[in-house]
């Protein structure tokens, strides 16, 4: 009965990470499928049809079909709490479109990877928190492996590679920010979609209508079989919303390490993918850069899960009491990076 038991949870380990690689990827293709095939070149748009079916689909899931409870939130903690964090989960989403726009898939990945050491310098910078050298020392292999595949990139575009490198930073400041301002709130991704995603719709609509609607329309008279296209554009929000859904799945069913060490090897997958997709030149060095990289992530996941099972001496250990300032800080690939 135990054997049995143990071999159903290993596969519903393996499981959910297999379908949040399979959303991921997909989603990671099919928005450069629209930049790069489609020739639909507004990333301000696509991403704020992300937006739309993530707030509809959160709705359902919330509200219609129940399959998650709502965590309530007062009127006045929307505005003052949820709406700051909405502006930069759009700015965030908006970079990571932008530089997919113009960029490898490859190289975006790659650089996305860089979040722990912003995550890491910003807290340090700003906050003045005290961080153990060894997650100072697994952030060289991160800083120089997203070097090397920048110095040896052989599609590099300054502007796709400053949105990716924003969209890092981003990254980081939306993760800070979720410290302070959404305490004493536990959100999981659906709820999160379901607060955020109205509020970055609001942002992001009138920015897109302005910049972008002229071009949308002149792209719609063009394009010679517009609909099946504008169906692939829509699917890309579907598909983006199901990504949320996955999360949830596969946070609750693996482990802190498992998580960490997929989400690294969810990026290999991704480029590997897009690299048989778009044929994308990738030079030798480039791949080791990236290899690195992926290596330096799974690393300093590894040193933070070993730093947070260790209390500081003389700390009474309690449910509201950190076991130290590690756990401050999140794991690589954040839960939620990937939304819409």
């Amino acid at each position: 009965m135990e054997a049995s038991l143990c071999t159903w949870s290993v596969f519903r380990s393996l499981l959910a990470i297999l379908q949040w690689w399979v959303f991921n990827v997909t989603v990671i293709i099919t928005n450069k499928w629209i930049f790069q095939k489609l020739d639909f070149k507004f990333p301000l748009s696509v991403s704020c049809i992300h937006f739309i079916c993530s707030s509809i689909g959160a709705y359902l899931v919330i509200k219609v079909l129940k399959l998650k409870p709502l965590i309530t939130v007062e009127s006045e903690d929307r505005w003052r709490r949820i709406f700051p964090m909405s502006v930069v989960f759009c700015i965030n989403i908006v970079l990571g479109n932008v530089s997919l726009r113009y960029i490898p898939v490859s190289f975006m990945q790659t650089i996305k990877s860089f979040t722990p050491a912003t995550t890491v310098v910003l807290q340090w910078l700003v906050w003045r928190k005290y961080f153990d050298w060894r997650i100072w020392a697994s952030l060289v292999p991160i800083v120089g492996g997203i070097l090397l595949t920048s110095v040896t990139e052989l599609s590099f575009n300054m502007f796709g590679f400053c949105a990716a490198l924003f969209g890092c930073l981003a990254t980081s400041t939306k993760t800070i920010l979720a410290e302070s301002l959404l305490h004493g709130y536990k959100f999981d991704s659906i709820n999160t979609v379901y607060y955020m995603a109205p509020f970055a719709t609001m942002i992001l609509s009138i920015p897109a209508v302005l910049l972008e609607g002229s071009g949308i329309m002149d792209w719609l008279s063009t394009h010679p079989s517009p609909w099946s296209a504008c169906i692939i554009i829509f699917s890309s929000g579907v598909l983006a919303f199901c990504l949320n859904f996955s999360i949830f799945y596969v946070i609750h069913s693996t482990t802190a390490v498992t998580f960490n060490v997929a989400g690294n090897l969810k990026v290999a997958v991704a480029v590997l993918v897009s690299w048989l997709i778009f044929r994308n030149p990738i030079s030798g060095m480039n791949a080791v850069g990236c290899a690195i990289t992926l290596i330096g992530c799974t690393f300093y996941g590894y040193i933070r899960h070993l730093l947070s099972q260790q209390p500081p001496p003389g700390t009474p250990r309690t449910p509201r009491t950190p076991r130290n300032l590690m756990e401050l800080l999140p794991l690589v690939n954040d839960k939620l990076d990937d939304k819409v």
